[in-house]
């Protein structure tokens, strides 16, 4: 199975990259929050100025997950100090099962070795039980939870979760 892990540079990377992040929050979300909460933090996290912001300003790198070619999913991290900030991690539906996950978290863990980065951390909702489930069976653990007030009335009520990553 190819599957690649390709840098988001370009306008119309950025542009594919929002559009995959739509049809997944919308598929996806919906059962976990409101669809109004899904188009309120698709248009403050992941529509195009808000992609292009952070991978020019705020230190974000985006890798389009692809299989033989197609865009099968997406990440997005931040290194920090001695970890990396995994942002971002989607996979699309009709690729979810395939192994696509262990290839990316594997992905991720050479890009901390190679930066010297000792652990993963990343943030996820306290009701998205199947994601939870997914980042344990990857070795990540519940380190605390988080409540944050992202506006228009909206809260993110997230586990903070941890994986320790041999550093090379």
């Amino acid at each position: 199975m190819e599957v690649s892990f390709t840098l988001v540079n370009t306008a119309e990377e950025i542009a594919e990259t929002v559009r995959l992040g739509a049809r997944i929050w919308r598929e996806y979300y919906v059962s976990i929050i409101t669809m109004e909460q899904i188009e309120y933090m698709l248009g403050k996290f992941q529509s195009v100025p808000a992609i292009t912001e952070q991978i020019h300003h705020q230190g974000y790198e985006y890798y389009m997950i692809r299989h033989e070619g197609t865009p099968v999913g997406y990440m997005a991290v931040r290194p920090e100090e001695d970890k990396l900030f995994l942002s971002k991690f989607y996979i699309a539906k009709e690729h979810r099962g395939r192994g696509y996950a262990s290839r990316a978290m594997a992905f991720l863990e050479r890009l901390c070795g190679d930066r010297s980065l000792g652990a993963v951390w990343l943030t996820v909702n306290r009701h998205n039980a199947g994601s939870i489930a997914v980042y344990e069976k990857m070795g990540f653990r519940i380190e605390r939870e988080l409540v944050a007030e992202i506006g228009n009335g909206y809260v993110m009520d997230d586990f903070i979760m941890e994986k320790i990553v041999a550093a090379s």
